[in-house]
């Protein structure tokens, strides 16, 4: 995705009312363990709502859904030695091409994680598969009926759609 393509999602996405099941707005916080539960949750609802792709956004308020900018900069984020990029992909299962993309929109510096849809069974982070209720990440096995709805979305899925769609 180029700088323009970058801008043009930002501004599209800060115009929704809320955050979704599907997009997740931050300003500076980033916490490792957070960030991979989000991946998680957010590539399984974006499966359920047969959604290309979901987003976390950092440099944006998540309640205005103004552009503050950020100071979290993913590629120099490490956990012990490894950087966090690698150490994500070690623990989710199955692994998921996310990709960071790092910008300026407005003169203020913004970072997006586009995660693709789960691809043909729910992502797990650490073992544990989570799902966004509205705005909010929670342990798939609490809520029955959506991981009943995605492995209903999973069994309907021809391989070779999902594999094209991810």
């Amino acid at each position: 995705m180029n700088l323009g393509e970058l801008k043009r999602l930002i501004l599209e996405l800060i115009r929704l009312p809320h955050e979704t099941e599907w997009v997740e707005f931050k300003h500076n916080k980033a916490k490792a363990e957070e960030i991979g539960e989000y991946l998680s949750a957010l590539s399984n609802s974006a499966a359920l709502l047969g959604k290309r792709c979901a987003y976390v956004i950092w440099g944006v308020d998540d309640k205005t859904h103004d552009i503050k900018g950020t100071t979290f900069k993913p590629r120099q984020f490490k956990i012990g030695n490894e950087n966090l990029e690698n150490w994500l992909l070690k623990l989710l299962d199955p692994r998921i091409d996310f990709y960071i993309h790092e910008g300026a929109v407005n003169d203020k510096r913004i970072v997006l994680f586009e995660i693709p849809p789960a691809p043909n069974r729910p992502v797990c982070f650490k073992r544990t598969e989570y799902i966004r209720v509205g705005s909010y990440t929670k342990k798939l096995r609490d809520f029955p009926e959506k991981e009943r709805s995605l492995w209903r979305f999973f069994d309907q899925t021809p391989f070779e759609q999902g594999v094209a769609g991810a």
